[in-house]
């Protein structure tokens, strides 16, 4: 367990996390002999950092483009950092002239007036580090900082999504029995500063080239990767498939990741102004299990690791199934796990994580 002795993870809130997994994960992997590796479907960056942090040759992907910030700041990149004068200056809002799509479009949706003037102007100036940085410099720059964006923006929601419009949640003077009202009204600015030494301190180099993509699962390059790590959204019959969309969960980090193009991607008959549909295998029943079989043998040739949950659909014995085509040796390996607010927490046969390894 040297690998996780001096453990720092991301403290990132989003659905499907691995973030309280590393060690369990570990333990199934530590022995098999792999020196690439692929994190398909990368999300927090949570297995990947575990990957990197093992010393393997590290690619981080996800098609969403504000993951892609993610693994870029936390992956791909191993030296830079954001500098005490890089804050200062990303939070001087003064004598510049800011677009106001936020603070216009999306009033008394998720952000009061205040928080929403404040992420149009701090993204504003993360776009302007062009003033000070080029190349391979400004993109990490910019990486970092729209990580401590993003979790700031996370961390100041109710249930850390944006699956729907509820400002109210935050704002109406009654009892709750959830969340944390300190929380969300603690200002923007202290939290940024918060998540910007958080992504400092996760910098290193692990000695290797790692990389962080931008890419449909189905559309990446099988590039001989000794090891596939497959973590898809999770689908059950107590899911619906807006729960199974992260790009629609979580369209509004999407949004500011797209800034300049944000207007004329949104889908202004929705209620809370979230992105135009794009196909997602991963939200139809019916496309679930040709949509692991794609999978399965487009990395036939690699290790195949897929983190799935029980219940769920396909079942796991229809996955161990699947998977029988392509790999001679399966193991599979069961965690029970507790979610928050979840009703199903410690019933038998629910909540419980899969880790399916063909060989």
């Amino acid at each position: 367990m040297e690998i996780l002795q001096n453990w720092k993870s991301p403290s990132t809130r989003y659905q499907g996390s691995k973030r309280k997994l590393p060690s369990w994960i570990y333990e199934h992997i530590k022995d098999i002999k792999f020196d690439s590796a692929l994190d398909l479907f990368g999300g927090t960056g949570v297995v990947s950092y575990l990957l990197k942090n093992m010393g393997k040759n590290v690619t981080y992907n996800d098609y969403l483009k504000f993951n892609h910030y993610i693994g870029l700041a936390l992956i791909e990149n191993s030296f830079l950092t954001l500098s005490s004068e890089d804050v200062e200056f990303l939070l001087n809002f003064q004598n510049t002239q800011y677009k106001n799509i936020i603070e216009y479009t999306f009033k008394d949706i998720y952000y009061k007036d205040d928080e929403n003037h404040w992420i149009d102007c701090l993204n504003g100036n993360i776009i302007r580090l062009n003033e000070m940085y080029t190349g391979s410099t400004l993109r990490y720059k910019r990486a970092l900082a729209y990580y401590a964006l993003f979790q700031s923006c996370l961390i100041k929601r109710p249930f850390n999504m944006f699956h729907r419009k509820n400002l109210h949640l935050r704002t109406a003077e009654v009892s709750r029995s959830f969340g944390n009202k300190t929380t969300w009204d603690t200002p923007f600015e202290i939290f940024f500063r918060r998540f910007t030494k958080e992504i400092n301190d996760l910098v290193f180099s692990n000695g290797r080239q790692n990389y962080a993509t931008n890419k449909d699962a189905f559309r990446m390059d099988n590039r001989d990767y000794d090891l596939v790590y497959i973590d898809p959204p999770y689908f059950s019959e107590n899911r619906t498939p807006v729960a199974c969309d992260y790009g629609r969960m979580y369209h509004f980090l999407e949004g500011i990741a797209q800034y300049d193009d944000w207007l004329n991607l949104i889908d202004y008959g929705s209620s809370n102004l979230h992105l135009k549909d794009n196909h997602n295998h991963w939200s139809s029943k019916s496309e679930l299990l040709e949509a692991f079989d794609q999978l399965f043998c487009r990395f036939a040739d690699s290790i195949i690791i897929l983190s799935y949950k029980s219940p769920g659909i396909p079942a796991e014995d229809e996955l161990v199934s699947l998977l029988r085509k392509y790999k001679q040796k399966i193991t599979v390996q069961r965690l029970q796990y507790w979610y928050a607010l979840n009703k199903l927490n410690g019933k038998p046969h629910h909540n419980i994580e899969l880790l399916l390894i063909g060989q």
